[in-house]
């Protein structure tokens, strides 16, 4: 089921689980997991001000491998360096658009665990439409 994910192998996904951990009921959802690994921003409001950064405290064996696991996606043409793509021209630089992505791919990766089933990137990414399509694909 792990390795049903595109770009997580035996190693990287097994050191992905190593860090998760053998309980599935370790994170009561996947918003504590991805706060757990330093992919979910912290939102910060005081007055009138409101500042979004990233986690400095989270695991970061976790965080490490989550990094370049988000990373070989960017390479990989699919739905991820797709998303990714969408994030860099939305106006991401390239940290928080890899770190985005992460944060995307450890909500399904979550979900998988909960519910024992193999990645889907439909119910990941969407269904392609012809501006999302990669041009590899038509």
């Amino acid at each position: 089921m792990i390795t049903s994910f595109p770009g997580l192998a035996d190693l990287t996904g097994s050191r992905m689980l190593a860090e998760i951990g053998d309980d599935r009921h370790r994170f009561a959802d996947a918003r504590a997991l991805k706060s757990y690994a330093g992919s979910a921003p912290v939102t910060r409001a005081s007055g009138k001000t409101i500042s979004i950064s990233h986690r400095r405290i989270k695991n970061d064996r976790l965080a490490a491998v989550g990094w370049g696991w988000a990373t070989t996606l960017v390479v990989l043409p699919g739905p991820g360096q797709l998303h990714y793509r969408r994030r860099r021209d939305h106006g991401d630089r390239h940290a928080p658009a890899v770190r985005h992505l992460f944060n995307k791919m450890l909500g399904q990766l979550y979900h998988c665990l909960q519910t024992h089933q193999p990645y889907d990137p439909v119910k990941a990414f969407g269904e392609p439409t012809a501006e999302t399509r990669s041009p590899t694909a038509a």
